[in-house]
């Protein structure tokens, strides 16, 4: 008797995996990858912020000593212009108070906030000769009915705790190179931009700025809540 022996079929569904991972895995294991590479690139980020912001208050809290130090081998007034001096005070003041600097002039660059991007020329602020290489100012801007402090005697001060003595150049805008809401544009100002500025008293902060639409900054005293003031009285 003939025996027909059907062949054998393999009733299993043929698999769509690599290395025993089926296509749904691969997707799964794609997207996990993905948001730890998003997760860490954003934090990478936070951390350089955080570094650079405490760079330029700590850039800023020795430019403030340097300022009072001054003032104090100089019957406790403030800077005020020196003639011949190339340029404003606001910006030409490192040159009085690079003595009383510490660390020794020349070992880094105190003057260079890291986030600085300059305004109306293509390159920083503390590149920039006119500017004096800094990216600071002093509250000294001495045109007519601009509230300032050059030459005040600290005692004279009303509030040195809120009274402005140094800053990044954009709480003059009001911009922000840290915490900005136009990204590396320096166009529109805007209000509460934030800005890391120092005190009569020593301290230094990040601040929001007033702007009341038309006027700049430094032009004007704030309203009635904000932390700071140009004018001394």
């Amino acid at each position: 008797m003939l025996i027909l022996i059907s062949p054998r079929h393999n009733k299993s569904k043929p698999k769509n995996n690599w290395l025993g991972f089926t296509a749904t895995d691969l997707i799964v294991t794609a997207g996990i990858l993905s948001m730890i590479v998003s997760l860490t690139v954003i934090s990478l980020v936070n951390i350089r912020n955080h570094s650079q912001e405490r760079l330029c208050s700590e850039n800023l809290h020795q430019i403030n000593q340097s300022i009072l130090a001054h003032a104090n081998d100089h019957s406790h007034r403030l800077l005020t212009r020196v003639s011949g001096a190339p340029g404003d005070l606001w910006w030409w003041y490192k040159e009085q108070i690079k003595p009383y600097l510490s660390p020794a002039p020349g070992s880094t660059n105190l003057f260079a906030c890291p986030n600085d991007r300059g305004y109306s020329d293509p390159k920083p602020f503390h590149e920039t000769a006119r500017f004096d290489y800094g990216s600071y100012v002093f509250n000294g801007v001495t045109m007519p009915g601009v509230p300032n402090i050059a030459g005040w005697e600290l005692g004279s001060i009303v509030e040195p705790r809120r009274t402005l003595l140094a800053m990044e150049w954009t709480a003059h805008a009001p911009l922000s190179w840290h915490r900005s809401r136009t990204g590396r544009r320096n166009a529109p100002f805007y209000c509460d931009a934030q800005s890391i500025v120092g005190f009569v008293d020593g301290h230094v902060g990040m601040t929001k700025i007033y702007y009341d639409g038309y006027t700049a900054a430094f032009l004007r005293d704030p309203i009635g809540g904000y932390t700071y003031r140009f004018s001394g009285n």
